[in-house]
């Protein structure tokens, strides 16, 4: 739990589009500001802090040195998590983290171990969870069990030259939908078993490799059943979701909204608040010292990308992974 204070005095490590969003809601509380930027293409981290009178800095590093600080974002692409984690644990400071946690199982473990070393605060960018349609859905499965849970992430591949390489972004479970994947946990319980496979329409490059559609299996602890299917073949955002099905009951789960039948009656309702948003705010009253809202932190968060790992390799290795 943080201290009292009256404004969060916040460093972003991070220039791209999801830096932006989160500088975006820092600036509109009351109560935090984004002080400094730090970016290893300087014109990047220079644009963004000028934005809101913030300092930039070519390096994590070099801002942690040089400025005042009572939390840090980390939002790097998947491959370049690691040293900053590392640098902002060693300055003892709250860390919200986006997702993916690593491009890889390994970094992630390795941070995660730090962290709870060191017993700082942190959140990660797994903002689906504050989505007050998950609390219904929750309220729906307690009281009828998911038997069959069907996940689905069917999108545009994302514009970064990084993404489509899999050793820089994991691939597209680990990097988009391990969203889903959190859901399904979340809702369905812990994962025991994955085993998928996956696929190209186009030759793998050096620098393009990534499955382009996958498709996996999941046994959950609990005995129930789920599949993951994606692609990024598309160029719209198609749907993204889950489907959760119990004796008597199918309810969809989308970031717009819940879809609920039983027997010939449907109800819906629509996503009111916003999770993004939601998940910085939570974050920042931990810093505050005020109320725990987070719902998930490192720990939690790295459960989820265990599952995108195993999903992964059990695609590029054509067996099943134990989780």
């Amino acid at each position: 739990m943080g201290v009292p204070m009256a404004v969060v005095r916040v460093g972003m490590v991070g220039a791209g589009a999801v830096a932006t969003r989160h500088a975006a809601a820092i600036a509109r509380f009351s109560d935090a500001e984004l002080v400094a930027v730090a970016d290893p293409v300087p014109e990047r981290a220079a644009t963004l802090a000028a934005r809101y009178g913030a300092a930039s800095y070519d390096g994590h590093d070099r801002m942690l040195e040089h400025e005042e600080l009572d939390a840090v974002y980390v939002c790097v692409p998947p491959y370049a998590h690691g040293p900053p984690e590392l640098a902002v644990i060693e300055a003892g400071l709250p860390m919200f983290v986006e997702k993916p946690l690593a491009a890889d199982l390994a970094t992630a473990e390795m941070i995660a171990t730090r962290v709870e070393a060191a017993g700082q605060a942190t959140a990660t960018g797994y903002h689906w969870r504050a989505m007050d349609t998950m609390e219904r859905a929750a309220e729906l499965v307690a009281a009828c069990p998911v038997r069959l849970a069907l996940g689905t992430w069917l999108d545009r591949a994302a514009p970064p030259a990084w993404w489509a390489s899999r050793a820089l972004s994991g691939g597209q479970t680990v990097e988009q939908a391990t969203h889903v994947l959190d859901v399904l946990r979340h809702l369905v319980g812990e994962v025991a078993q994955v085993s998928a496979i996956g696929a190209r329409t186009h030759p793998a490059s050096e620098d393009a490799d990534i499955d382009q559609v996958a498709v996996a299996t999941l046994r959950f602890t609990s005995g129930a059943l789920g599949t993951l299917a994606s692609t990024s073949l598309l160029d719209w955002h198609g749907h993204m979701g889950v489907r959760l099905i119990g004796e008597g009951l199918c309810a969809e789960l989308t970031e717009t909204g819940l879809v609920v039948r039983t027997g010939d009656r449907q109800v819906s309702w629509p996503a009111t608040r916003d999770a993004r948003t939601s998940t910085d705010r939570d974050f920042l009253d931990v810093v505050h010292g005020r109320r725990d809202r987070i719902r998930v932190p490192s720990a939690e968060a790295l459960r989820t990308h265990r599952v995108a790992c195993a999903v992964a390799r059990s695609a590029a290795e054509g067996r099943p992974v134990d989780v």
